[in-house]
């Protein structure tokens, strides 16, 4: 959707380019200048994204791509730390092995 708006406005800026009016005219030049485009910085739609460290306990505040790291790294270790503590007392006893 957004491609074809796109495009359609290069042909409207194209179409006044080839128009009769006079290239000296103001309506003209104002019609020359660039228009920022795609080329916006942030979608401003919504609430403001924080980085996970100002609010760590909520999630729904973070910026996407905090989220993305924190979220699985948490996970892991949750896991990783309950594997840990679940089998630390079944360690395997190795029997020496005495000679003579």
């Amino acid at each position: 959707m957004a491609a074809w708006r796109g495009a359609a406005r290069e042909a409207v800026n194209l179409s006044c380019l080839f128009s009769p009016k006079s290239l000296a005219s103001t309506t003209q030049a104002a019609n020359l200048i660039q228009r920022r485009g795609l080329a916006s910085g942030a979608d401003h739609r919504g609430p403001r994204k924080v980085n996970f460290w100002e609010d760590p306990l909520s999630p729904s505040k973070w910026k996407e791509e905090h989220f993305v790291i924190v979220s699985p790294t948490g996970w892991g270790l949750l896991f990783f730390g309950g594997y840990k503590f679940f089998t630390k007392g079944k360690k395997e006893k190795k029997e020496e092995m005495t000679c003579c």
